[in-house]
């Protein structure tokens, strides 16, 4: 265990290495003038060279580079261009909100999705399953904007005329503010981001379910005459469990990475949020942070997806 450890550790390494040099690349590559940007319109050559000096982008490229890598390594990201705030200050205030999101949807989903799923499998090609089978494929081609717009105008515009208030425009209110503000502020992009990865879910747990369903240890335990309850649950969703916990660990790694498209729909100051308004502004430091942020998040995720796997499976051996 120790060594596959490691050796992952080593791998991930090596990705968040290789994404460092490609955003460099991407941001020396595509045109812009951070320095012109922020000294405006009117500024003299002398004032651009300035600003340009005090950032550190009159310096080669791969200087820049080795001096943002020195600094990473002492956990130091750099500060943003605009108002010298450091990039870890700018994350740590927005990956609340974005983990907030991931998490409580992250739970919808997943008993959405693995319900509609075993309840389809255990009963195949009956209405139920037809059922839910549409409502995955529905919501499988939808996409979040307009759902996530949708609720806000059902749930939100239509009910707020109506006289009830019950769901806000956007905004987040953090737990500390209490528990209803917070569920109340969040169950909308909860329900946005639930009901289309729930989709993916009950077409992964339905197809896994009916290829275990089908294994000899399966009729050798209903032949036992163990409840066929026991036989679902235990023997059966266990083992089906797997390719839904490999798509869990890469769908939950991306979105506490943050969640673009939901949280510029229901205006939450989360990473992906914070990442939309950096790239606008051309704001490097604070692209690389966010960056670097949620491919960790997602090399942390596949590494605990296979120390899961092992679990779940007595099969599956570690190497």
């Amino acid at each position: 265990m120790a060594l596959f450890l490691l050796r992952r550790l080593g791998h991930g390494i090596l990705v968040l290495w290789l994404i460092t040099l490609a955003v460099f690349g991407l941001f020396f590559v595509a045109p812009s003038n951070v320095a012109q940007t922020l000294a405006g319109r009117q500024a003299t050559p002398e004032t651009i060279a300035l600003i340009n000096h005090r950032l550190g982008l009159d310096l080669p490229i791969w200087k820049q580079y080795l001096h943002f890598i020195e600094n990473a390594v002492q956990g130091n990201l750099g500060y943003d261009y605009y108002h010298q705030v450091a990039v870890t200050t700018i994350i740590g205030q927005a990956l609340p909100v974005t983990v907030s999101l991931a998490l409580g949807a992250s739970v919808l989903w997943l008993l959405l999705g693995v319900f509609n799923g075993v309840i389809s499998a255990v009963h195949p090609r009956s209405l139920a399953d037809r059922g839910l089978t549409l409502f995955a494929l529905f919501f499988y081609s939808f996409p979040s904007f307009l759902l996530g717009l949708l609720l806000l105008y059902f749930l939100y515009f239509r009910l707020t005329l109506a006289g009830y208030t019950w769901f806000p425009a956007g905004g987040y209110s953090g737990f500390t503010q209490g528990l209803g503000a917070w569920v109340q502020h969040l169950v909308l992009p909860w329900l946005a981001l639930a009901l289309l990865l729930a989709a993916t879910y009950t077409r992964l747990t339905r197809g896994s379910m009916l290829d275990v369903l089908g294994e000899d240890y399966i009729r050798t335990a209903r032949s036992k005459g163990i409840r066929e309850s026991r036989v679902i649950v235990r023997h059966g969703l266990r083992s089906a469990l797997t390719p839904v916990v490999t798509q869990f660990g890469i769908d939950l790694g991306q979105l506490i990475g943050g969640v673009v498209v939901t949280e510029t729909v229901f205006s939450l100051p989360g990473l992906g949020k914070t990442a939309v308004t950096a790239i606008n502004q051309q704001d490097l430091p604070v692209i690389i942070g966010i960056v670097l942020f949620a491919s960790a998040a997602v090399v942390i995720a596949n590494i605990l997806v296979d120390v899961v796997y092992a679990v779940l499976d007595p099969r599956v051996r570690l190497h």
